[in-house]
């Protein structure tokens, strides 16, 4: 090695600061990771991959039990008993929504707002509402 420009200083110890720590191993990687030029890129993908269900239109006799079944839930608000509610919760940032099944007991319902409100203070709008269920509640024989 007779030409070699940095034979004075190859074998020399390696620096070490005084005062301050050595980087992890494990952070080291970090200084070469990738420069994220389009920052918000990957989240506006994501978002725009992210599914969502369409509103289901009722039909009439469908509309029609619906109504019935509130018409009953009103009449009968002050007795405790359990209903499973699925609504339509529309999306706050693209077409669509999703589906919500709730379970709970109904407290009161506010007619100016159209809103029928739970026991643990869920709201519920009423024109979102597609199916009401109860386990402890034969809605048929109160026709």
């Amino acid at each position: 090695m007779d030409n070699f420009p940095y034979e004075d200083i190859i074998n020399l110890p390696h620096h070490r600061s005084k005062k301050r720590k050595p980087m992890p191993m494990s952070a080291r990687g970090a200084q070469f990771a990738p420069f994220a030029a389009l920052t918000g890129h990957g989240d506006a993908v994501n978002e725009t991959a992210r599914l969502t269900d369409s509103r289901i239109e009722l039909d009439e006799y469908t509309q029609q039990e619906l109504n019935r079944r509130l018409v009953w839930i009103k009449e009968h608000i002050d007795e405790d008993f359990e209903v499973k509610i699925t609504y339509f919760v529309p999306d706050e940032k693209k077409k669509g929504g999703k589906y919500v099944t709730k379970k709970g007991i109904p407290l009161k319902i506010k007619e100016f707002e159209n809103i029928l409100v739970m026991t643990d203070r869920c709201e519920i709008p009423i024109c979102e509402i597609i199916e009401i269920e109860s386990t402890e509640i034969d809605f048929l024989e109160f026709e």
